[in-house]
């Protein structure tokens, strides 16, 4: 009886979380795609982070390019997701390998970008164009938005990385 009633409790629970998980993906922004290992350390790399930096990572999925950030660079890392699921094997990441940086289970636009040196995206391109009036209001001179795949809104990069093999196209943004 006590097994049934936990084994109901546990899919119950389950089934609560996923439906919520799936609400936030059609409503928040897009799908948890883990961004490959090789193109999270090439999108840091071409982001020029430098030790001390303020970086943002928006829809932070797991954690990566936070961790990343704070461990090769020494930036100020924090990441922001709002798929409870996620967030969950964010959180699960750092606890058990010890990751660096913070993560937020959260929309990033309740939070101010305003002290932003890099904010780092993997989105789709619709929801890209719908934050960019964010980016405008609030990003300091000189701070810089890295899309890993897709473009922001109607700006022009400053930079661009074309797609080389299984890494997909940079595009790199700079305030002025």
């Amino acid at each position: 009886m006590f097994i049934s009633l936990f084994l109901l409790i546990l899919v119950l629970a389950i089934t609560v979380f996923l439906t919520i998980s799936f609400y936030v993906t059609i409503f928040g922004g897009g799908p948890f795609v883990p961004t490959p290992m090789a193109s999270v350390h090439r999108v840091l790399e071409v982001a020029e982070i430098k030790k001390g930096q303020k970086v943002y990572d928006i829809g932070a999925g797991d954690g990566r390019f936070v961790h990343f950030a704070a461990k090769d660079y020494g930036a100020d890392a924090t990441g922001y997701e709002m798929d409870p699921s996620v967030y969950f094997i964010a959180k699960m990441r750092q606890w058990f390998w010890h990751w660096q940086g913070k993560i937020i289970r959260s929309n990033f636009q309740k939070y101010s970008l305003a002290d932003a040196d890099v904010v780092v995206c993997y989105m789709m391109p619709e929801t890209l164009a719908k934050f960019q009036k964010q980016f405008d209001a609030q990003l300091k001179k000189g701070a810089k938005v890295v899309s890993y795949a897709f473009h922001v809104g109607s700006w022009k990069p400053t930079k661009h990385i074309p797609k080389d093999g299984k890494i997909s196209q940079i595009f790199i943004y700079q305030k002025k």
